[in-house]
């Protein structure tokens, strides 16, 4: 488990108002389940393309979603509401396989191909198309992991390093754009801050 999806769930543990979308049968310790598959640990069961969810605006203080937004029909409609239900300042994390996983074509069930500039036009200062949604975050760098070749040779720290220091983005962006049909992504991981 990466140390970011590790922090995920110690955030989960700490007491927070947290919901599991698509929680699967591995919910989050702590958290509430929402799933549409009644086979599920989920504690809701209820679709995610079916919104509104049955929540009240505001009502938690993280979201994950481990794997899910790439199935949905409409993450863009997803996003939107989880952005409703979730209070200001709350969290919401995604992880999803990035677009470049070879795996990706292995289940039918995947829609959605996701890389670092996935959720731009909800970042506040960061829209290049601003009229798509009202919703606004903040966020954190994403993190992603690389196949373990490019991971043993050091790609996958100088992808991420902008992370730590925001000067080297340009990395991110040089490997998105030129280097990742070569140097292929496993997973990418979200944390957007919701702004209200």
């Amino acid at each position: 488990m990466p140390d970011v999806l590790a922090r995920w769930m110690a955030t989960a543990a700490d007491g927070r108002r947290a919901l599991d979308i698509g929680c699967g049968r591995d919910k989050t310790p702590g958290a509430t389940g929402l799933d549409a598959n009644p086979q599920s640990a989920a504690d809701i069961i209820h679709d995610l393309d079916d919104i509104p969810y049955p929540f009240p605006d505001s009502a938690f203080d993280l979201v994950i979603g481990r794997h899910v937004i790439e199935h949905v029909a409409s993450p863009l409609a997803v996003i939107i509401e989880l952005h409703r239900i979730a209070r200001p300042g709350g969290w919401v994390f995604l992880v999803a396989p990035h677009w470049t996983n070879p795996d990706f074509a292995t289940d039918l069930t995947h829609r959605n191909h996701l890389n670092s500039y996935s959720f731009r036009n909800l970042v506040a200062g960061q829209e290049v198309f601003d009229f798509y949604a009202s919703a606004r975050f903040r966020q954190r760098p994403p993190y992603v992991t690389l196949l373990n070749l490019w991971r043993a040779c050091g790609f996958e720290w100088l992808v991420n390093l902008d992370r730590h220091h925001r000067r080297w983005r340009f990395l991110r962006r040089f490997w998105e754009q030129y280097l990742n049909a070569i140097i292929r992504g496993k997973e990418i991981y979200f944390e957007l801050e919701v702004v209200k």
